[in-house]
């Protein structure tokens, strides 16, 4: 499997802060050896797209391969660590839809996309509706709570 960046976020954060994401206003600019200068033709016309990025800077030696307290909160469950969205998974992947504000040119406008300046982005795609969850969601108490700030 050969994977390589398309893009890069530039500006927004520096470091990864867990919370208060959607007052986050980033740039994703595309690189030209990867893309042509019309690939992000008709993206403005949605108000979101959904971003594939790399932890990169998770160092490998803390992935978790098991279940942990999410944000080390022992008066959260333990869950598997693909029963959550914590960031030191198995292949460090990142996926987050964002409010698209604007594309000019090979640069993507963001807000709300919780991925620090320098990330590799692999792919972004628009939000459409038709790929939301069809009937009713459900999750724990806990993931309920863990959200309240984030955005």
């Amino acid at each position: 499997m050969i994977l390589a960046p398309i893009a890069h976020v530039r500006g927004g954060r520096a470091e990864p802060v867990d919370d208060a994401w959607d007052q986050v206003e980033a740039g994703i600019v595309l690189d030209p050896a990867q893309l042509g200068p019309d690939a992000a033709l008709g993206l403005d016309a949605f108000s979101h797209v959904t971003v594939v990025f790399v932890f990169d800077r998770i160092d490998p030696a803390t992935v978790e391969r098991n279940a942990r307290h999410p944000r080390g909160r022992t008066d959260w469950p333990r869950v598997g660590i693909l029963g959550q969205r914590g960031s030191p998974r198995p292949n460090r992947i990142g996926v987050t839809t964002c409010a698209l504000l604007g594309v000019e040119g090979m640069v993507l406008r963001v807000r709300g996309l919780d991925a620090i300046d320098g990330t590799p982005v692999l792919d972004i795609k628009p939000h459409m509706t038709g790929f939301d969850p069809r009937g009713p969601v459900r999750e724990p108490d806990w993931a309920r709570e863990i959200m309240q700030g984030y955005w």
